[in-house]
């Protein structure tokens, strides 16, 4: 089991946690209430700034439900760099409000999870052409 160090920015919310034994990421928490406008972008401050371990990364991904909410994360899913650890670096969550009224993430309120993963560095080797055959292009597998 890895051991992360944590700091939390508003003591008064609790320390992430798994929310079932099997759960494989842990919810992050808003640290204020952010108002986020209808076709617009709204960064929400997550509470937390982690140390990882070498050769480990954080992803964050939307919780499930918040679609629910008009809003989506705005890059899809985010990383964290092991070397994201200063005492300031605050892990923060871009949402798109894709709804036409305006949305309101509440101080507290559980918005994203992120999962802990070892990363393998890679080198590159150029190749001119590969000995395989083509497979037929981007989404050739079918629609059926």
């Amino acid at each position: 089991m890895l051991e992360i160090p944590i700091k939390r920015f508003d003591t008064s919310l609790p320390l992430p946690e798994y929310k079932t034994a099997g759960a494989a990421a842990f919810d992050l928490y808003a640290r204020i209430s952010v108002v986020i406008q209808p076709r617009s972008v709204g960064y929400v401050p997550l509470n937390i700034a982690i140390q990882l371990p070498p050769d480990h990364f954080a992803q964050m991904s939307a919780r499930s439900s918040l679609h629910k909410k008009g809003v989506m994360m705005a890059n899809g899913i985010g990383i964290g760099d092991a070397d994201f650890s200063g005492d300031g670096d605050e892990y923060q969550a871009a949402l798109f409000n894709f709804s036409d009224k305006t949305v309101t993430i509440d101080k507290g309120e559980r918005i994203v999870q992120m999962i802990i993963l070892k990363r393998d560095s890679i080198t590159f080797k150029e190749l001119m052409h590969f000995d395989t055959k083509n497979r037929g292009g981007f989404g050739s597998t079918g629609t059926k």
